[in-house]
């Protein structure tokens, strides 16, 4: 089988996982702005120190799903397009954006080329969708969109984690087959197209708050997304969280080679290179 034939593939199981998780999807319930301000909202709380004023921006929301992330940044006066592979989940992210009395624009991605023009963003977010997608052709397309003085956050897996590949293999419902949580590599492989690449990681001793779904309070990883529970459950957990929190600020600060066994990395880029590299 071709690789196109390969990736066309890839999208149509995809979209198919997304859309219908999308039915189940209520918007009145879907949580927005506490995807960043959450106590446990730390990743999403570093890209905003990292983008600045979001006012007047054109923001990418890339692999957008509900768009929690493009509402939230549309409220703060950006320009916002979400793009997925799912139009079920398109669907969704308009219904969103109506219920918090703001407006994104929705794309739908039907191939290997991001639905934009050259240069088209100032900023570009992405939450859980790099390690869905063939990294070989979406690095290069992401390169393409952003305009050349701007940057691009992505939070993404990490896959060294011996613990959170157990949670992985059991919570293979709530997953889709073709994903892959990324490597160090995966992440050195942005230099090929952007001039300054950093990655800084999140979750290590607060992975507890894992723990404690599992082994505690007996929440079945088959039938509940843990990612998503701790924004819903954030206060609540506030008081077992921030003293974790507080300590992979120093043990991480401390000992950076205990990243590579932390939950999730945030990847910043900037400096897009616009040619294919030779």
């Amino acid at each position: 089988m071709s690789a196109s034939a390969n990736h066309e593939q890839r999208l149509e199981r995809e979209a198919a996982f997304h859309d219908e998780w999308a039915a189940s999807i209520d918007p009145a319930t879907t949580l927005v702005d506490e995807t960043f301000t959450a106590p446990t909202a730390v990743e999403n709380q570093h890209i905003l120190a990292q983008f600045g004023p979001l006012q007047g921006k054109r923001i990418l929301d890339y692999g957008c799903g509900a768009a929690e992330a493009g509402v939230y940044f549309a409220k703060q006066g950006a320009k916002v397009v979400g793009v997925d592979v799912s139009l079920g989940m398109l669907a969704v992210a308009r219904r969103l954006a109506e219920r918090h009395g703001t407006s994104i624009e929705v794309r739908h991605v039907t191939g290997a080329s991001i639905p934009a023009d050259a240069g088209e963003f100032d900023l570009i977010y992405g939450n859980g969708v790099l390690h869905h997608v063939d990294l070989s052709l979406a690095k290069p397309e992401l390169a393409r969109v952003l305009t050349p003085s701007g940057k691009g956050c992505f939070i993404e897996p990490l896959s060294y984690n011996p613990v959170i590949e157990i949670y992985r293999r059991i919570a293979d419902t709530v997953r889709t087959a073709d994903e892959h949580p990324l490597s160090f590599p995966d992440i050195e492989g942005f230099r090929m197209y952007f001039d300054d690449v950093t990655h800084r990681e999140f979750w290590l001793a607060t992975l507890a708050v894992f723990l404690r779904f599992y082994l505690w309070e007996r929440v079945d990883p088959k039938n509940e997304r843990y990612w998503k529970k701790i924004y819903t459950d954030a206060e609540r957990l506030r008081g077992f969280f921030t003293p974790l929190r507080r300590l992979d600020d120093v043990v991480l600060a401390r000992v950076p080679a205990l990243g590579r066994l932390c939950w999730n990395t945030v990847i910043t880029v900037s400096g897009p290179r616009r040619a294919s590299p030779s």
